[in-house]
């Protein structure tokens, strides 16, 4: 930012080793210049060793990012030395060449992009909400469990539950702040000074927000050291990412495009034959100045994440404890680590857990809150996705997200993306593009059922997981666990894993309905990236139309069509491929299936939980169900050609 004589310095550095600065070293020492209104000799002198370097003005602005206000710095310098000089102008936008998509890509075909059942004023009212959701990094929202009756003891401990969290923040701070300062004395170099840099970049209270977030989230069976460790660095990186959005005033530039961009998608406006990628490249072209979207490359080795996340971890299990007699005044009073670090075997592997302290464990069961914690990355979007450009820029407004998913640590996918010609892409990226834009709501009545059934002990057969209360009571038996005998100790092992496996899919089918909950007045949307193979996902990773059968049946087209002549029949079709009773009939066969039981579609509609429940025997029970209630509406309706049905049909993409 101005200092020119460490940029000489680094310049003679790089010149003695006999290496050769790259267009990005011409650009920060430029910026420099610029920035210092530097005398034109000394810029003339970068810019002629700039060509020397085979390298022309021009390519600064075609292939450099550039953040805030750094391209109008670079532009000053240039021309300060050549008062006429002009911004090359932008590339010509490329045509895929793909023998299968030459009819799709021919401007002769191109028809006028579809648009939404939205207002301009209406998307960027989204727009603003969804930006507010992810600049807040996260998002609190009530769970869908039945409230219990608030007893005296659930109030108790909620206060107890406030003091501690209030004194943990404190302490977790001041650890937090010890640390960074023994990090920065020179004399006193670790394996965690590195770290350093690291622990300035967000202000320190959003480090304790972080920490206790995760042991909030923490189940009682506890969690692997190395994935709360991920988890920990990953939360930095992304507040890190968002942070450095907002200093470069990407987002800026991103709400002014996206603001002309809706004009593609709402109804009120102008029929535009643009794909939505082409139309927002369009629009970044004639936006001209200002930062790059995409930002210059700030991704952290996973070997970094993990470092991190352990050593934050490391200070929240020594900074957080609590009285042993918080539930019991029979019990001494010393203080107690609230986690704690064990060693757990997985056939020959030793893996390290960190777990809660049964007392905390039970304090936090008799609270019983009734709000869950979730990313903004996890939740559907409230307004139409950015599109997908390039590899490193679409789907979330400020929350990173790749556009191939890989495994930690696998780099070369990443590498390979970013050297492929980007009009190669541009067949995926327009793909990801359209399946983003189909807006989504709820089917309230079934998720009404399901809740009423996630309330009332669950049901196995149905999918629905019971509550931890159901769970087998572990035996029991005189003497120590030590002398207990061999079939009693793999007793009580099965019971423990059981009680495990019950509080996952419990969790997760909460997750799932307590966000489709949230959302059931709304339309959504879930942005898509891709696998190695190309297969396409929903980036929020809990709920989505790509879920298990519960998660299908709440979710419908916000965009509704009228059945037509044959719409009805291929529902009934469709009902009767998710029963799995017909699999090897004729489609005819099934429509005829489908009129003859007619009074037990009708019946399951009408009665779910107190009819004959005809829907519960089949394969796919919760979206037979929904099936079956769309089936009763057209049926009923005065035209059921005409009737507008936002039911989505599920079918193999093979």
């Amino acid at each position: 930012q101005g200092c020119l004589n460490r940029i000489d310095r680094l310049f003679s550095i790089l010149e003695s080793a006999g290496l050769r600065p790259n267009l990005d070293s011409y650009a920060v020492a430029l910026e420099c210049l610029g920035r210092n209104q530097s005398p034109p000799k000394a810029i003339l002198r970068y810019l002629k060793q700039l060509n020397r370097d085979g390298f022309h003005v021009d390519e600064l602005f075609q292939k450099c990012l550039f953040e805030a206000d750094e391209k109008e710095m670079v532009l000053w310098a240039i021309r300060t030395v050549q008062p006429n000089y002009q911004l090359p102008p932008p590339p010509s936008p490329q045509i895929s060449k793909s023998s299968l998509l030459q009819d799709f890509y021919s401007r002769e075909t191109m028809v006028s992009y579809p648009k939404l059942d939205f207002s301009v004023e209406e998307l960027q009212e989204r727009f603003q909400q969804q930006l507010e959701m992810e600049l807040k990094s996260s998002i609190t929202i009530e769970s869908v469990e039945a409230a219990k009756p608030l007893t005296p003891q659930a109030i108790k401990a909620r206060e107890l539950l406030g003091t501690l969290r209030s004194q943990w923040h404190n302490t977790i701070l001041q650890a937090l702040q010890n640390s960074k300062r023994s990090m920065a004395r020179p004399k006193r170099m670790s394996k965690y000074s590195v770290l350093y840099p690291y622990l300035c970049l967000l202000p320190d209270e959003e480090y304790v927000d972080i920490m206790l977030q995760i042991l909030n989230d923490l189940s009682p069976q506890g969690e692997s050291l190395a994935v709360l460790a991920r988890e920990l660095g990953s939360k930095v990186y992304d507040r890190y990412i968002i942070q450095r959005k907002l200093r470069s005033c990407q987002l800026e530039k991103v709400q002014e495009i996206y603001e002309k961009y809706i004009q593609l998608l709402a109804k009120d406006s102008q029929p535009k034959q643009y794909l939505p990628r082409e139309y927002w490249e369009k629009l970044v072209a004639e936006a001209g100045f200002g930062p790059s979207l995409n930002l210059k490359n700030c991704s952290w080795p996973y070997a970094l994440l993990l470092r991190l996340g352990m050593h934050l971890l490391e200070l929240l299990v020594k900074a957080v404890k609590m009285p042993r007699n918080i539930l019991s005044h029979r019990l001494e009073s010393k203080p107690i680590p609230v986690l704690y670090h064990v060693y757990s075997f997985y056939s020959t592997w030793q893996v390290g857990l960190i777990k809660p302290h049964p007392i905390f464990s039970q304090l936090v069961a008799n609270a019983a809150e009734t709000t869950l914690t979730f990313n903004s990355s996890a939740m559907p979007m409230l307004c139409p996705p950015l599109p997908w450009t390039s590899p490193h820029f679409g789907a979330f407004v400020l929350n990173d997200t790749k556009l191939m998913r890989f495994m930690d640590e696998t780099i070369y996918h990443q590498l390979l993306l970013e050297q492929c010609p980007l009009v190669n892409l541009h067949p995926v990226l327009d793909a990801l593009n359209q399946l983003g834009n189909c807006a989504w709501k709820i089917n309230q009545p079934v998720l009404d059922i399901i809740i009423s059934i996630f309330n009332d002990k669950g049901d196995e057969k149905l999918d629905i997981p019971p509550p931890l209360s159901e769970a087998p009571k572990p035996p029991t038996a005189p003497g120590h666990y030590s002398t207990w005998s061999k079939s009693l100790k793999h007793e009580l092992f099965l019971c423990k894993k059981k009680t495990a496996e019950m509080h996952s899919l419990r969790m997760d089918a909460l997750y799932k309905l307590s966000i489709a909950n949230y959302v059931r007045d709304k339309v959504f949307w879930f942005p898509h990236n891709m696998d190695f193979r190309g297969r396409t996902y929903p980036c929020p990773p809990y709920f989505n139309h790509l879920g298990n059968d519960v998660t299908r049946a709440i979710l419908l087209f916000a965009e509704g069509k009228p059945l037509g002549p044959r719409g009805l029949d291929w529902l009934k079709i469709h009902l009767i491929n998710l029963t799995g009773l017909k699999k090897k009939n004729a489609l005819q066969e099934r429509l005829e299936y489908a009129n003859e039981i007619m009074e037990d579609i009708l019946d399951s509609a009408d009665r779910p939980l107190t009819g004959r429940k005809w829907w519960m025997d089949t394969d796919e029970p919760w979206q037979a169900l929904a099936c079956c209630m769309e089936i009763a509406k057209a049926l009923r309706s005065p035209d059921p050609a005409a009737y507008i049905s936002h039911f989505p049909v599920h079918q193999v993409g093979a």
